[in-house]
């Protein structure tokens, strides 16, 4: 499962991709502490944005990939 961010007026970022098999692995700028990510099994995984600022706004995606 792959977790992006577009900010208005710019292009897809990812911020994080995880597997039920190994863990999380954030892009340089993201974190953990930022963007929470769970995966509780192949069809569902939750990204949680904590502490929400202004700078936050953006459209965010996740993308699902079997590789």
């Amino acid at each position: 499962m792959y977790w992006y961010q577009q900010p208005p007026r710019n292009g897809l970022k990812l911020i994080v991709s995880s597997s039920t098999w190994s863990h999380n692995s954030y892009e340089d700028g993201y974190s953990e502490a930022k963007f929470e990510v769970t995966r509780q099994n192949t069809d569902y995984s939750l990204m949680t944005i904590k502490n929400v600022t202004p700078q936050d706004e953006a459209t965010y995606f996740c993308a699902a990939s079997d590789r």
